[in-house]
């Protein structure tokens, strides 16, 4: 049975703690949660049986074979070196961490050098396997891959942030807030954009990725559309979520699959 740790306690950590109870991670023992609040990581370990840590070093100190990030940016930017330096592997869903390149290679040297692995969820979107497929074509001198990522959700979302609000010219129709690569969304709006930058990572890079956000009135959730390829070939990918919450259960799916005889790539 493998051993799991989390950082982040919050609404997805809280999801995969259910799944957890639900009997879904059968192959797993949560072994330690770390929250930056006490109160939830209490909540989190009440649920689940973890050990309720005040600090990551004292989550890598019990020895998890993985340990799943539910948190942000700023906490995989400040914690996965030292988890990877320890030869544990993560399961990570803020994604836009990796935005940044320099940061991202010494990720991979790091993880390659400790005999550990980056498992990176696909969170609201998918497609992944079809997305590398166009790119291992691109690199083979097929053509060159495009691939951009269009966000649709209600103005109201768009209103929490500065940035959007000032874009946000009409509440009653379509009303187009931001279009340029992954990489500069998710420097704007590091909460917001993590699925952007997850597209650019599995094709063309984020810094050639394109980002589109949209607000519709009446929308509920998001709506995601994710369109790459090269000349001849397309993929074409919808999802829809009512929630955020379908970030946490493409983790649960994914440890699910890393530990079943049969993967699905």
């Amino acid at each position: 049975m493998k051993k799991l740790g989390i950082i982040g306690c919050g609404y997805l950590g809280m999801t995969i703690a259910k799944a957890y109870v639900k009997g879904l991670l059968s192959d797993y023992e949560f072994v330690g949660a770390y929250s930056g609040s006490e109160e939830k990581r209490e909540a989190f370990s009440a649920m689940t049986g973890a050990n309720p840590v005040s600090s990551v070093d004292e989550l890598i100190e019990l020895k998890p074979d993985y340990i799943i990030e539910t948190a942000s940016v700023k906490a995989v930017k400040e914690n996965a070196l030292n988890i990877l330096e320890h030869g544990i592997s993560m399961v990570v869903i803020s994604i836009g961490a990796f935005a940044d390149k320099a940061f991202f290679e010494k990720i991979k040297e790091t993880a390659d050098k400790n005999n550990a692995k980056v498992h990176i969820a696909s969170g609201a979107i998918g497609g992944y396997d079809v997305l590398q497929t166009i790119h291992v074509m691109s690199l083979a001198g097929m053509g060159e891959q495009k691939a951009e990522l269009h966000n649709i959700t209600s103005p109201e979302v768009f209103e929490k942030f500065d940035y959007f609000r000032k874009r946000l010219t009409t509440k009653t129709e379509d009303c187009e807030v931001f279009y340029d690569t992954a990489q500069h969304a998710i420097e704007l709006l590091p909460g917001r954009v993590n699925v952007a930058v997850a597209t650019g990572l599995a094709s063309c890079g984020p810094e050639y990725a394109m980002s589109r956000q949209t607000s519709r009135p009446g929308v509920v959730g998001d709506y995601q559309h994710i369109k790459s390829g090269i000349e001849g070939y397309t993929a074409d990918i919808n999802v829809y979520s009512c929630r955020s919450d379908i970030a946490a259960w493409s983790m649960v799916a994914l440890l699910r699959n890393l530990a079943s005889p049969v993967q699905f790539q």
